[in-house]
C-alpha cells in the first residue's frame, strides 16, 4: 500500500460523503512542514491540524489559552487532564506553547479510513472535553 501526503488526504476528505455521520471541508496551510486543516459538518469550531512526517501522523485540536485558564483552578484543571488521558479513546492532552490541545497519532502507513476515524474521534473528544473542563476556566 502506498503511503498518503497531504494532498491525497485532502482529496479523499472532500470527496468522502459521509464518515461516522460527517462530511469533512479541508484547506491545505502551507509552511515548512504542510498542514491539512479538516473541518467536521455541524462541529466547525473544532478544526484538526493534519501534518505528517516519514513516521507518523498528527492530529492536533487546540482547546483553550493559558489566560483562559481561572488560576486558582489550574493545579485541579492539570490534574483532572492527566487524569482523563487513559480513558479517552484515540487521544492525549498536551500543550503547545500558550495553548492547550488533545492530539491523536498513527503510523504514517495508516489507511484512509483509520485516518478520517481518529479525525472523527478526536474531534468528538475535543468537544466533551471542553464541556467537561469548562469550570475551570475564566
Amino acid at each position: 500500500m502506498s503511503k498518503l501526503d497531504i494532498q491525497d488526504l485532502a482529496l479523499k476528505f472532500l470527496d468522502s460523503a459521509n464518515i461516522d455521520g460527517f462530511s469533512f471541508d479541508c484547506l491545505i496551510i502551507p509552511s515548512e512542514v504542510e498542514v491539512l486543516q479538516i473541518t467536521l459538518n455541524d462541529l466547525e469550531e473544532v478544526p484538526v491540524y493534519l501534518s505528517m512526517t516519514d513516521e507518523q501522523i498528527l492530529c492536533i485540536c487546540y482547546l483553550w489559552h493559558e489566560d483562559e485558564i481561572n488560576g486558582s483552578k489550574k493545579a485541579e484543571l492539570m490534574e483532572t487532564m492527566l487524569e482523563l488521558n487513559v480513558p479517552m479513546p484515540l487521544s492525549s492532552f498536551a500543550k503547545i506553547g500558550d495553548r492547550y490541545t488533545i492530539f491523536g497519532a498513527l503510523s504514517s502507513q495508516s489507511t484512509f479510513d483509520d485516518i478520517a476515524h481518529e479525525v472523527v474521534v478526536l474531534v468528538e473528544n475535543a468537544v466533551e472535553a471542553m464541556a467537561a473542563l469548562e469550570g475551570y476556566l475564566k
